[in-house]
């Protein structure tokens, strides 16, 4: 198995994930305009699996080209409802929109991963988990936004699954960690198999 992976991403989630799967990593983002990207994949008509795809491979191709021999991972994760792309919140008003929307609906998570050497893919993959929100009154969305921290808010979506984010929801259905934003089970096997 190989020693070391370079994380093309800031996400400590990730990291950790990671790092209790003894995986050793060295995080070196990739600062992609990921918002950029999406827009022009939308304007193709891109679905957000491919726009998920497109970025994780983007973010571990530009890493990729600049370590040469390196093994780099890059992840991305995206939240569609109803075919609609959920970005992440810019400030708690959008994150109280986002949550709004989503309450009592059926939503789709999909976590991509993408493993680059030498500036190319050599391996993919992307897992779908789909949760289901309580239907809550705006002042118990409002009262659950004022226990997370902006930290926290900004850096998992609008919701924390591993901590307060579960009480959102009636239903999971899916990999934990393919919600946390790294389907990990997946990745272990690829590089248990890595020449």
């Amino acid at each position: 198995m190989i020693d070391q992976i370079i994380l093309a991403s800031k996400s400590r989630v990730r990291k950790k994930i990671l790092e209790e799967n003894q995986i050793k990593c060295v995080v070196e983002p990739s600062n992609v305009d990921e918002d950029s990207v999406k827009d022009s994949l939308l304007k193709e008509n891109a679905t957000p699996e491919i726009i998920s795809k497109n970025l994780a491979e983007l973010k571990a191709n530009k890493i990729s080209q600049k370590r040469n021999g390196d093994i780099v991972l890059g992840a991305d994760s995206v939240i569609d409802l109803k075919g609609k792309i959920i970005s992440k919140p810019a400030n708690r008003e959008e994150a109280l929109k986002i949550l709004c929307d989503l309450n009592g609906e059926t939503h789709q998570l999909i976590s991509s991963v993408c493993i680059s050497q030498n500036g190319s893919m050599i391996w993919n993959y992307t897992d779908k988990a789909f949760l289901t929100m309580k239907k809550m009154t705006e002042k118990e969305i409002v009262d659950y936004l004022s226990k997370i921290s902006d930290e926290a808010l900004y850096a998992y979506n609008v919701y924390q699954i591993e901590g307060e984010g579960r009480s959102l929801f009636s239903r999971i259905e899916g990999d934990e960690d393919t919600i946390m934003g790294l389907p990990i089970k997946k990745i272990k096997e690829y590089l248990k198999s890595f020449k």
